[in-house]
């Protein structure tokens, strides 16, 4: 490590491999937490490559625990945090959502490092259980439409470097890999970044995968559709920009957004959204991240019919029946 440390103290990039080889060593303890947190703040001063990124997600690739779950053709609805907005859990009440809406959905999440409320804080906070059960996340897909498959139980690295990166408390290269290495390696993938030169390179990399994906980046800053500006949209077919009212939204304000100083505030919003008894924002943007969720699974709709989905999903009470025959299975 040291080695590295020094190259890259002197702005010298990692190959791809190399990137992979000190994520593995990482995972086996072969670094202590002094070491791991010089390595991650290295990446606070200097942008990430596509090497780099590439290489370590080949790492966290390798080391994870397989899961197949590939009859259900699944989707993957996640952000990567970072953004410093600490917005309540929207990706993952359009994860239940979109269930609500009868697609199947495989949820890949941990507990937030930069915010009070992570997917794993808010899903926790309802009682549940996280679990290896491959054949427990089948009984809950068949059931509610919904899988959860908690990070740190699925590959060594990240539970290796939780304690450094909750001790950060800021963002990391970590954040941007997350969504990157669902363990069930779904063909359908809705992801959110914190800037338009990481969805770039989610981009690139997604074309490289045959995945059907949409990365979104709302252009003032947030991971996911925030309905506060216009945000970029990348996909399979190309780029496109969109605005809150030309999607038929009002514009939001960052205030309604807004998860609270505790999860339990983040999580009483979470559920409040889902039991239709919210603000017309705070709803509005699960229904626009649920509707471009929607229209990754089915290109052929256009958004305002995405959307209508979405929007019944919630009032009819769907999402909710979704979320509690959830709970009932994975408690």
């Amino acid at each position: 490590m040291k080695h590295l440390l020094y190259r890259l103290f002197e702005h010298q990039n990692l190959d791809r491999k190399e990137s992979r080889d000190v994520l593995i060593r990482m995972a086996h303890g072969e670094y202590n937490e002094s070491q791991i947190a010089a390595f991650i703040t290295v990446f606070l001063m200097r942008s990430i490559t596509i090497d780099e990124l590439t290489g370590f997600r080949d790492a966290l690739l390798e080391l994870r625990v397989p899961v197949d779950l590939s009859e259900y053709n699944a989707i993957d609805i996640v952000g990567t945090g970072g953004d410093n907005k600490n917005t309540f859990n929207i990706s993952t009440a359009a994860c239940f959502t979109v269930a609500g809406a009868g697609y199947k959905v495989v949820k890949h999440g941990n507990y937030g490092s930069t915010s009070v409320s992570g997917a794993s804080n808010v899903i926790e906070q309802h009682g549940v259980k996280f679990t290896k059960d491959v054949d427990l996340m089948r009984r809950s897909l068949d059931a509610c439409g919904m899988a959860f498959l908690h990070a740190q139980f699925f590959n060594p690295a990240l539970k290796v470097v939780a304690p450094v990166r909750k001790n950060l408390a800021v963002r990391t290269f970590f954040n941007m890999l997350g969504p990157l290495v669902n363990p069930t390696l779904p063909k359908r993938q809705m992801l959110g970044v914190y800037n338009l030169k990481l969805a770039r390179m989610y981009y690139y990399l997604y074309q490289q995968t045959g995945t059907d994906f949409t990365v979104v980046n709302s252009l003032d800053g947030y991971d996911e559709i925030s309905l506060t500006s216009a945000f970029k949209c990348f996909c399979n077919s190309g780029e496109s920009i969109y605005t809150p009212e030309a999607l038929g939204f009002k514009r939001t304000a960052a205030s309604e957004l807004y998860g609270g100083d505790t999860v339990e505030k983040a999580s009483a919003i979470f559920d409040r959204v889902l039991s239709n008894t919210a603000t017309e924002a705070q709803t509005n943007v699960v229904v626009a991240n649920a509707a471009f969720a929607i229209r990754t699974i089915d290109p052929q709709l256009d958004v305002a019919a995405c959307a209508a989905k979405a929007k019944a999903s919630i009032e009819s009470g769907s999402a909710l029946k979704s979320l509690k025959k959830f709970i009932e299975v994975n408690s």
